[in-house]
């Protein structure tokens, strides 16, 4: 059976949302500094935000505490970065979108049509010989359906990465002066 979640050296797995100035060339820079201290990147989503001159980066990566302490202030010092928070798990709204085309023929199509059916996901492709489908939650969700489609066959699997947000009535944004006018 395939480990589909990410594997990790016993590091805690950070979310980092990092807010930028929305130009050219910031992700390059904010993915770099992770490649030069050696960090591999779990995931990296890149976003717009409410704001058109802001970009949300989300970051996973599995590091202990005084790296990553480290990695923030290395991040600040970027050109463009205007904002980074490691967010708590317990506060956080976390998602990923998973397109997964797996094995399904006559024999066994009505077992994967019953996980889906379990998983509330949707089937977005069928073909006689397989079917696409198409899964969004959280990380967990998506590794316990993967782990039970992997008896099946997966043909072929993309997964976007986690996007995640604080809960409540705040964004992360409210208090990023505007970007032109920060200096930065």
């Amino acid at each position: 059976m395939t480990n589909y979640p990410a594997s990790h050296s016993g590091s805690p797995l950070h979310t980092l949302s990092v807010l930028v100035e929305n130009r050219p060339g910031v992700l390059a820079r904010v993915s770099g500094l992770f490649a030069r201290r050696a960090f591999n990147i779990n995931s990296l989503s890149v976003s717009p935000t409410e704001r058109p001159d802001i970009s949300r980066i989300t970051v996973t990566a599995a590091v202990d505490e005084v790296p990553l302490d480290q990695i923030i202030k290395q991040l600040n010092k970027l050109l463009h970065v205007l904002k980074i928070v490691d967010l708590d798990e317990a506060t956080t709204v976390e998602r990923e979108l998973v397109l997964i085309k797996v094995a399904a023929n006559q024999t066994n199509r009505s077992d994967v049509l019953e996980i889906v059916r379990l998983f509330r996901v949707r089937v977005v492709d069928v073909n006689p010989e397989s079917l696409t489908i198409e899964a969004t939650g959280a990380s967990g969700k998506i590794d316990a359906l993967l782990s039970l489609l992997d008896n099946y066959g997966i043909i072929e699997l993309v997964r976007s990465g986690a996007v995640a947000m604080t809960r409540g009535p705040k964004a992360l944004s409210e208090k990023v002066v505007g970007s032109e006018i920060t200096g930065r």
